[in-house]
């Protein structure tokens, strides 16, 4: 039974960083579900339980013995071992793309102190500006394949709370009884991707900028399929 491609995005975006991969993957012949979780920071913490449900939820119909390969970009990857978690699928794999790591043991922070460091004086009423509005022209501009994909984008964004970036996610024992491995776009990732490699974790470089996927959605899904079914 081919394993369908859970594409989960980050909160700090929307599904459409995910949709032109998606597109191809099915395109290619592969099931794809891209789960929404523009909702997951409104109203008081935790937050990472409604990530996790949210993923579930965007799994509905699926028969519970069907396998999934989970795929997640950005700072959702903190979130995949709570996914994990709460699914009743079986997970034959789970690719991190230019992703944030769950800690070895323990609790995981969403963001590092130098981080919070930087949003906090960006909050207004305890509410950030969307992510997009953190950064110069010159850093953003580069991430968008043209301008309808970055209206697109840009008009999805929620403006996220700060606790949400202040908030720990737990790391269930076990979450990763089946192959992980890190799709690397550069920098500031590398280091992730050395964690990744460390914990024995196949490892692949598709060089671009943080989303990247909207820019060589062709590259992505190839290298997340050889990546999981070795497939090109």
């Amino acid at each position: 039974m081919q394993p369908i491609f859970v594409l989960v995005h980050s909160p700090s975006v929307g599904p459409s960083t995910w949709n032109p991969v998606a597109e191809r993957l099915t395109a290619k012949g592969h099931q794809v579900r891209v789960p929404s979780l523009l909702h997951v920071g409104a109203g008081e913490p935790p937050f990472w339980p409604r990530a996790a449900e949210a993923v579930r939820a965007g799994l509905q119909g699926i028969p519970t013995d069907h396998p999934l390969i989970l795929v997640a970009h950005s700072n959702a990857g903190l979130f995949l071992p709570s996914v994990r978690s709460v699914l009743d699928h079986p997970v034959t794999g789970s690719v991190f793309v230019d992703a944030a790591l769950p800690a070895r043991t323990g609790p995981t922070p969403v963001a590092p102190p130098e981080l919070l460091k930087f949003l906090r004086p960006m909050a207004v009423n305890g509410t950030l500006p969307r992510w997009t509005d953190w950064w110069d022209e010159a850093d953003i501009a580069p991430m968008f394949s043209g301008p309808a994909m970055r209206r697109k984008v840009v008009a999805e964004q929620p403006r996220l709370p700060l606790a949400y970036y202040e908030q720990h996610i737990p790391v269930p024992e076990g979450w990763d009884d089946h192959p992980c491995s890190y799709l690397l776009f550069g920098p500031p990732y590398e280091d992730m991707a050395t964690d990744a490699h460390e914990r024995g974790w196949r490892t692949a470089r598709l060089p671009g900028a943080h989303l990247h996927q909207i820019v060589d959605p062709v590259g992505t899904a190839r290298q997340l399929l050889e990546l999981t079914v070795g497939e090109a």
